[in-house]
C-alpha cells in the first residue's frame, strides 16, 4: 500500500537500544557503509563487520531520541510532530499522513 503512495518518504534514523547489546556498532557500521543491506542483515540477527568510519551519528541520534522522549524503537514521528510509539500498519500511516 506504501508503494502507491509515491508521497511518502521514510528517514530511517538509527537509535541502538542499550539493552540491545550489540546494536550501537551495528548502527555505526550500518552508517559508515550507508548500506541498506546491512540494515535488512541487522534486522534478521545476522553478523555484522566492524565500524569501518569514526562517526559520531549514532550518538546524536541517541541525544535527539532522548530530547525527544522517545524511549523505544520503533517509533514514528509524522512531518506535524505526531509521534506514535510502536510498529503501525501501512493503512495507519496512510489515515495519519491524510488527516486534514
Amino acid at each position: 500500500m506504501i508503494k502507491s503512495r509515491r508521497d511518502i518518504a521514510f528517514y530511517i534514523i538509527l537509535y541502538p537500544l542499550p539493552m540491545h547489546k550489540e546494536a550501537f556498532d551495528k548502527a555505526k557500521a550500518i552508517i559508515c557503509e550507508k548500506s541498506l543491506d546491512m540494515l535488512e542483515d541487522a534486522f534478521e540477527k545476522k553478523p555484522l563487520p566492524k565500524p569501518k568510519c569514526d562517526t559520531r551519528a549514532v550518538d546524536e541520534n541517541i541525544k535527539l531520541a532522548q530530547k525527544l522522549g522517545i524511549t523505544g524503537t520503533p517509533a514514528v514521528i509524522f512531518p506535524d510532530g505526531v509521534l506514535i510509539p510502536g510498529a503501525i500498519s501501512a493503512e495507519a500511516i496512510i489515515r495519519q499522513i491524510d488527516k486534514k
